[in-house]
């Protein structure tokens, strides 16, 4: 009988890290860790990169199997800047990718070339969660910690160089970052924001280990690393997804994406023209309020989160922490079209369809101009949201499509996981997720698509204005 393989794959995401040890063979999870983060929040969102690395080990060895293990990846929450000195240490906490105090630099970036060209150029429109914008607002608003920088790290690609000592991330993640192209990092740009190309980490191609394990770490010396990637990707590769296969992930932000074969342009910023783990693309909307916004909202109505009711014609803007889908970073939260019977369950539906509309807003946009259609193809529905009955049907009945609710869990550490086992099999690490079965999960048959309601988002949206996102500094 051959001996075990065991891998292990980790999560690096805003609120914690979460580690797998799982059976490369099988996709049998062995052992779980997991450890918290802090995050700032006060007018930015910040977070201590150092407590990353805690948390890390932390988690990791709470698996129980890390001594076993002979690979290992990190998958890691998108966009963040991570600044660093000549001896390795942080300079400043992390500007985080919900941070919106970039938006100003965002803007300037898009009045400089226009939305098409950046979009030809890197696929994505600048907006306050790109990286280069997060530096440009560096380099503006703290220049001291600007010029005491000499290395510039992605959250992953801090995480990956600890573990390894090798300056290095992976397409996926840095396509994220508003100045990686397909042919490599793009000067101009970099020019344009102060930006040294030899302050950046090396972009591996697909399927390359980053290095080996250091001594003196939980994890067994010499074990391989992976690239790893960022979190959106390492959850594609956790599902093993297809070309075409939509996914809607619900969590603090809800992201809704899919593989597509041909490079997607969308110079309107909806879509996020990202490049995945392997040789392919990742269009992806994001919004910034989803499970966090509606539970709050919840809190404020004093009802639980299930305790939703049908009916009204009330219409709830979630934007408590600004939006990027749509682009409004300074938005506060909005209530209207309230009457003397709409009850409290009522509003909390209203928040669920709110948060859900951009998404599902987006989903066309993720697939269109790819080739890659899917609309015959069932949404897979992932995150902590998947697993609410009241987010089942918000989705089922605003998309008008069928739902799958994929079993396996913590997909981002999964795919990490995916990742680490692909350098010990010779495999794609997408091969291995579906070798492993990870999208298996009910099928809810889809529900007559509630364009009315749509319709009444759509429009408040139009006519909401400077009530939803007064000018920077008037923000309520």
């Amino acid at each position: 009988m051959a001996a075990q393989r065991i891998v292990i794959g980790i999560d690096s995401s805003t609120q914690s890290t979460k580690a797998l040890a799982v059976d490369a063979e099988s996709g049998a999870v062995l052992g779980t860790g997991r450890a918290a983060h802090e995050v700032t929040t006060g007018e930015g969102r910040e977070s201590d990169p150092a407590q990353w690395w805690r948390a890390l080990t932390e988690a990791v060895a709470a698996t129980g199997h890390a001594e076993r293990a002979e690979a290992v990846a990190v998958g890691g929450q998108q966009h963040g800047l991570v600044t660093l000195d000549a001896r390795g240490a942080p300079v400043r906490p992390a500007l985080l990718w919900n941070d919106v105090r970039s938006a100003p630099q965002a803007a300037a970036l898009r009045e400089r070339w226009g939305a098409a060209e950046w979009v030809r150029r890197v696929g994505s429109v600048p907006g306050a969660a790109l990286t280069v914008a997060k530096w440009a607002w560096l380099r503006e608003n703290e220049p001291h910690r600007a010029e005491a920088t000499t290395a510039v790290r992605l959250p992953h690609d801090y995480l990956t160089e600890r573990l390894t000592g090798t300056a290095a991330t992976d397409r996926g993640d840095v396509s994220g970052t508003g100045w990686w192209t397909p042919e490599g990092y793009d000067r101009e740009i970099l020019d344009l924001v102060g930006l040294d190309e030899a302050m950046l980490p090396t972009v591996l191609g697909p399927g390359r280990a980053a290095g080996t394990v250091r001594s003196g770490l939980p994890l067994r010396e010499g074990a391989l690393v992976a690239a790893g990637t960022g979190d959106n990707m390492a959850a594609a590769l956790g599902l093993g997804l297809r070309p075409g296969q939509p996914a809607l992930s619900l969590g603090t932000s809800g992201t809704v994406y899919a593989v597509t074969r041909g490079r997607p342009q969308d110079p309107s910023g909806t879509v996020s023209g990202f490049a995945d783990a392997l040789g392919n693309w990742l269009p992806l909307a994001c919004t910034l309020n989803c499970t966090l916004a509606v539970d709050r909202i919840a809190a404020l109505l004093g009802r639980d989160r299930e305790e939703v009711e049908p009916g009204g014609g009330a219409v709830v803007l979630p934007y408590l922490d600004g939006e990027r889908t749509p682009d409004l970073p300074y938005s506060a939260g909005l209530f209207t079209g309230l009457r003397h019977d709409t009850t409290g369950g009522q509003l909390l539906q209203a928040a669920y369809d709110g948060a859900a509309y951009s998404l599902l807003a987006a989903l066309d946009d993720v697939l269109a101009g790819s080739g890659e259609e899917g609309a015959e193809l069932p949404l897979l529905l992932i995150g902590g949201g998947a697993r609410g009955t009241a987010w089942q049907h918000t989705v089922r009945r605003l998309s008008g499509r069928a739902v799958r609710i994929p079993e396996a869990q913590e997909l981002v550490a999964l795919g990490a996981a995916a990742q680490a086992a692909a350098l010990l099999t010779d495999e794609q690490p997408d091969e291995v997720a579906r070798r492993w079965r990870t999208a298996e999960g009910p099928l809810h048959a889809p529900l007559p698509r509630d364009t009315e309601t749509l319709e009444r988002i759509a429009g408040t949206l139009e006519r909401a204005g400077a009530l939803v996102d007064p000018p920077a500094g008037r923000a309520t």
